[in-house]
């Protein structure tokens, strides 16, 4: 079962602004990964179910940071049918995101009190996961859908939407404040945040350094001074 609350993973998202977003086969660099996401001041890792054996890398990514990085909230990303959102759970998971909405999937993890925030891409998608009972949704992809003035335009009509961007942010003052200002409570980022390069170099130290140079990024996107 997961080992974070609901409510300290809401707000833990939205005080860090940033959820990494990452998959990779091999469990020494995820776990290594890890490490460098909570030294550079990130709490969260959303490990993607994207490619062959991801679950099984899960539940060593998670057994692992219940003993080594008691701090860190470890969710599972691409989780797009029940079946799955039910294993993951059993797991660990502390929340679960996709791609889509499933009104399955919702059901699963209301049912364990879990935040679900799947992706949305309209309007009534996003008031239809409100009704099953999503605190927050994805917008993906964020980039495709018009960016920040697209969140701006839904939340006209809407301001009690809280969608988390994911596709097409940068981990710069200027893309994450165009988001905080259009009503993000925080942004997911992937291979910007994590360089594909830098991955395969096991380059370490400058992940660590990426991932404190996105943070001090967010405090100075949310900064009106």
């Amino acid at each position: 079962m997961a080992s974070h609350s609901k409510a300290l993973v809401l707000s833990t998202i939205h005080r860090d602004g940033v959820i990494p977003v990452f998959y990779n086969a091999d469990i020494e660099v995820t776990r290594e990964v890890a490490r460098r996401i909570v030294a550079g001041g990130l709490s969260t890792i959303e490990f993607t179910n994207r490619g062959d054996g991801a679950i099984e890398v899960f539940a060593e990514l998670i057994r692992w940071a219940r003993r080594e990085l008691p701090e860190l909230i470890v969710g599972v990303g691409s989780v797009g049918e029940a079946t799955t959102a039910g294993h993951v759970i059993d797991l660990g998971a502390n929340f679960v995101f996709a791609p889509n909405l499933s009104e399955e999937v919702a059901a699963v993890c209301n049912g364990r009190n879990i935040p679900y925030v799947p992706g949305c891409g309209t309007l009534t998608e996003i008031q239809h996961a409100y009704r099953l009972g999503c605190d927050v949704v994805k917008l993906f992809p964020a980039g495709s859908l018009g960016g920040p003035a697209f969140l701006s335009a839904v939340r006209a009509p809407c301001p009690w939407v809280q969608a988390v961007p994911t596709g097409g942010v940068e981990p710069t003052v200027e893309s994450m404040r165009a988001w905080f200002e259009a009503g993000a409570p925080a942004v997911g980022m992937g291979s910007k945040l994590l360089p594909k390069a830098m991955i395969e170099g096991r380059d370490w130290a400058s992940i660590e350094q990426q991932v404190a140079a996105t943070v001090a990024a967010v405090a100075a996107a949310r900064n009106k001074g």
